[in-house]
């Protein structure tokens, strides 16, 4: 398989614990995403990608502009790399999950990006990490998802959008899915080719061209100011903006490629199981519900998922 080659050469990762606090770190930024669709309402699906990544590039910006000695410019193929990786893991990505939201509410997206980590592993298990050691790891992460997506499934079922709303949202997130896989995979590949190009470097030049896409987004099919100006929750839906731009936009960034430079693919697939974790925590919060005792027994078989991961790469 094409994508196995970009960490064959390599071997097995050497386990690093910072990367691992980066991935983690990563995944409780980008939990506070699912969560934000219904926080901001009277936004459109646009409305909420422009604004999160547009934040997110202003922000990156910034901090180009505040490092006078240690900036770096990219160059033309790698300021292309960087447009592209934004729209796969960040503009499109995010579209496509916060339409799926709208459409079928936060559990079932959240789930099917869940099984990012399950992919990722397969798709990018070093060479010298044998199947059988990758196992414990894959079946404790799908019965997890396996128990979530049932209770969730049951619970859609009792709402009145269930139907060709719910199917299209899971449709949405499927894209979604697939977007966010192969950017983990090819972002991964390219930090490990340009071991010159610092974290933070790269997470800058993503944040611009994310901010310049989600701009040119938001000018295509965004609300009319006069819209967004008379929405009775202005000053939250600024604050939410700019808050998951800063950590769910360009900190997230930073710790994940932090993260890709430091473990395997296969790891840091496994790692994004926390986003699902933090995410599901946010929505309870946000709704004032205690999980059901299937949701329960779901994060223990994540966590203990992660646990196994770690082992594994050891």
């Amino acid at each position: 398989m094409t994508v196995l080659a970009f960490d064959a050469g390599a071997g097995r990762a050497p386990l690093s614990w910072i990367g691992i606090a980066a991935g983690l770190g990563a995944g409780a930024l980008w939990g506070m995403v699912f969560v934000v669709p219904r926080m901001t309402v009277g936004l459109t699906a646009v409305d909420v990608t422009a604004a999160r990544f547009v934040s997110f590039g202003l922000i990156a910006t910034l901090v180009m502009l505040l490092q006078r000695r240690s900036r770096t410019w990219p160059t033309p193929r790698q300021a292309a790399t960087a447009v592209a990786f934004s729209t796969l893991g960040a503009t499109g990505y995010y579209l496509l999950l916060a339409l799926s939201v709208l459409a079928c509410g936060v559990e079932v997206p959240t789930l099917i990006i869940g099984t990012i980590p399950i992919w990722v592993m397969l798709l990018g298990k070093p060479a010298g990490l044998k199947w059988s050691a990758l196992w414990p790891c894959l079946v404790l992460t799908g019965a997890g998802l396996v128990l979530m997506m049932q209770v969730a499934l049951t619970q859609a079922a009792a709402l009145p959008q269930a139907g060709q709303s719910f199917w299209w949202g899971v449709l949405l997130a499927l894209g979604a899915m697939v977007s966010w896989t192969a950017f983990a995979l090819l972002n991964a590949a390219w930090l490990k080719r340009h071991p010159k190009v610092s974290a933070l470097a790269w997470a800058n030049w993503l944040g611009v061209a994310t901010g310049c896409g989600a701009l040119l987004l938001w000018l295509l099919a965004g609300s009319e100011p006069n819209q967004l100006l008379a929405l009775d929750n202005k000053a939250l839906i600024a604050t939410v903006c700019v808050v998951t731009g800063l950590g769910a936009g360009w900190a997230a960034s930073v710790l994940w490629n932090t993260a890709s430079r430091h473990l395997s693919p296969s790891l840091c697939g496994q790692l994004i199981v926390s986003e699902t974790l933090f995410s599901l925590f946010y929505a309870f919060v946000w709704d004032g519900q205690w999980p059901l005792p299937a949701q329960w027994l779901a994060a223990a078989l994540f966590t203990a998922g992660i646990v196994a991961s770690v082992r594994a790469h050891r």
